[in-house]
């Protein structure tokens, strides 16, 4: 059976959960879509976070990798287009490291897209009534990091992942209770979004040529 690797990450920045985590633990070892779905959790760290991810596609052999961030902020499941070839952190990182205007593979190019059919996925899931959009930035933080890492391993001629992306998602409401007026998503309409997600990824070939842009 074909499998697809899903990934979260561990709690950072002085929360105690990570939506991400939360919701991707719950699919782990399920059957979706004629996939098994293999979960693994990521640590918030720059390069280990890469090296985990790398471990595991080593070990699952996956056909696709989806891998999910908390994005606090955010208003709706972010499909994120492209990964950018740079760690700019605000913050350290669980291992206290703050690179900033640091190259994360330094003779990579500038930038790599996702391999997900995005615009599909969003617009599945808008018709499913779960807000979601294509984002055309992932930050430069670790999220990012681990996108560029993975995007950087599919391309390679070796590698035979089929396709992979990344995934943000707003926080939990219970974690939103403590940043007034942030914007949440409960682990129910993540988890069903994720799960459409994984199940058109799989089932699309060509992606939808329809208007996803930003004007800012």
């Amino acid at each position: 059976m074909r499998k697809v690797l899903v990934t979260g990450f561990e709690p950072f920045g002085g929360e105690r959960v990570n939506p991400s985590w939360e919701v991707v633990k719950q699919l782990g070892d399920l059957e979706l879509s004629g996939a098994q779905i293999v979960v693994r959790q990521l640590p918030c760290v720059f390069g280990k976070a890469i090296d985990a991810l790398n471990t595991a596609i080593d070990e699952v052999l996956p056909e696709m990798v989806v891998c999910v961030g908390q994005a606090g902020g955010r208003t709706d499941f972010s499909i994120e287009r492209v990964a950018i070839n740079v760690d700019d952190a605000r913050i350290p990182d669980n291992d206290g490291n703050q690179p900033v205007d640091e190259t994360i593979i330094s003779d990579g190019p500038a930038a790599y897209f996702s391999s997900l059919p995005i615009k599909t996925i969003v617009n599945g899931l808008r018709e499913s009534g779960i807000p979601a959009s294509v984002s055309q930035t992932a930050g430069t933080y670790v999220c990012n990091h681990v996108m560029y890492g993975l995007m950087h391993r599919l391309a390679q001629p070796a590698c035979k992942v089929v396709k992979g992306g990344f995934i943000h998602i707003p926080y939990l409401p219970e974690q939103a209770a403590h940043h007034p007026g942030a914007p949440s998503m409960s682990v129910h309409t993540v988890l069903n979004a994720l799960e459409l997600t994984i199940a058109i990824a799989l089932h699309t070939e060509q992606d939808l040529k329809i208007a996803e842009g930003a004007t800012h």
